[in-house]
């Protein structure tokens, strides 16, 4: 069912749409190398295909995972061939381009820039980070995007019908609601949909693929989840973002697809600590104990009870008051820890447990600030003489710190402006 034409291709009109520049160029003969990047089973090798078909270029398929240099060289070697036989261009494709290392990668850059070959490069992990600058600068990226549901309910549609490329001369019946609900299943993955969808006619009694057949196939399979990729940054990112905007439904959400996804507890209870501390912080510092407890729990009771405790606390974070006071002044005090050298340790506030210790100064004229009036030496100076008066922590108006800001506005005889 791989597309034959740029029209045949499921989804993606933003990239191969009526008046999309790809589609331009390519309706105009003019090739360029890209990098095409998107989830699995949308379309990256059934693309480059059709762009070699277009562009009457030979195709020259080469998988990141399997191929080493000594492919790389007999695929250049096939593609120079051609072009001194008779011109015809040559379209390389590298499937899982970020699987190639660096060495790798820089040296296909000859061959690109010379014309040799015409580079496409299939990648699900961002290109920004897993290829080479030196690559993607003289290619063009192109975004593919998960398939929609109807996307994919036209593919199943086109294979239960097509006589020549699918089932169609099975003779299959599948009701219209059946085949939404494969379609929803498929996950915006159309390689898993026709997948499924073939071991469900293999499966079919009678020629017809009934609620019980296709619940039989639909039996397994988590959302879209990749451990170390993009999925997984950009969903914990979206948890992150909802508990700091106090959105709980949503918060909750994300932590469902996640575990449904395969992702560990474990580092769900680890960045959820982790919030407790950069957004709640010390407007409620319930938040940071109720995390550790999620946790702990758990750690105690496992899958799946454990998994409630850690929602529990996801829901309180996105509901309670909202501080990174905290965070701001620990980075702030930490630049300066860095940034500023060996400051001395102002004489008074220095440890003098001997006689000669005490003879240099050590610890003279500290003020103990229990003996002074509501425990507070006033005007004392507890930062390196280059430091005083610097202020890292300012409390927010909000929760418990409207309290901490108060009294520490108090101690230090300030008033709001």
């Amino acid at each position: 069912m791989r597309p034959a034409s740029l029209d045949e291709m499921a989804g993606q009109a933003h990239i191969v749409g009526e008046g999309r520049p790809l589609r331009r160029a390519l309706e105009a003969g003019h090739l360029h190398s890209m990098i095409l990047w998107g989830p699995p089973g949308t379309g990256k090798t059934s693309l480059a295909r059709v762009i070699a078909r277009m562009t009457d270029a030979e195709f020259l398929p080469l998988s990141a995972v399997m191929a080493g240099v000594k492919d790389i060289r007999a695929a250049v070697a096939r593609a120079a061939d051609l072009r001194e036989a008779s011109g015809r261009a040559s379209l390389l494709f590298v499937d899982e381009v970020h699987r190639f290392n660096k060495a790798q990668q820089d040296g296909l850059l000859p061959y690109v820039e010379d014309g040799t070959v015409t580079l496409i490069g299939a990648t699900t992990e961002n290109p920004s980070f897993e290829v080479n600058n030196a690559l993607l600068s003289r290619s063009r990226t192109y975004v593919l995007r998960s398939l929609d549901a109807a996307a994919i309910r036209s593919l199943i549609d086109r294979a239960l019908t097509d006589t020549e490329r699918g089932l169609g001369e099975r003779g299959l019946h599948m009701a219209p609601a059946l085949r939404d609900e494969l379609a929803a299943r498929a996950d915006g993955d159309a390689r898993r949909a026709l997948n499924l969808l073939e071991i469900a006619a293999d499966l079919a009694v009678d020629s017809a693929i009934d609620a019980d057949v296709l619940g039989d196939v639909l039996q397994e399979g988590p959302r879209r989840f990749d451990k170390s990729g993009d999925y997984f940054y950009d969903q914990i990112s979206a948890l992150h973002k909802a508990v700091r905007g106090s959105d709980p439904d949503a918060a909750l959400y994300w932590f469902a697809r996640m575990l449904d996804g395969g992702c560990d507890p474990r580092y769900l209870a680890r960045r959820v600590t982790r919030m407790a501390s950069e957004d709640i912080g010390n407007a409620d510092p319930r938040g940071l104990r109720l995390a550790l407890d999620a946790w702990e729990c758990f750690e105690r009771m496992g899958s799946p009870e454990g998994e409630l405790a850690i929602a529990q606390a996801v829901a309180y974070l996105a509901s309670c008051a909202k501080s990174n006071a905290v965070y701001n002044a620990y980075n702030a005090a930490m630049s300066d820890a860095r940034n500023q050298g060996s400051l001395e340790v102002p004489m008074h506030l220095r440890n003098a447990p001997t006689a000669l210790m005490k003879s240099l100064g050590h610890g003279k004229g500290y003020r103990y600030a229990h003996d002074e009036p509501d425990a507070y030496a006033a005007g004392e100076q507890y930062l390196p003489d280059e430091l005083a008066g610097r202020r890292y922590y300012s409390p927010v108006d909000r929760g418990l710190e409207r309290k901490i800001r108060a009294k520490l506005m108090a101690l230090r005889g300030e008033t709001d402006n």
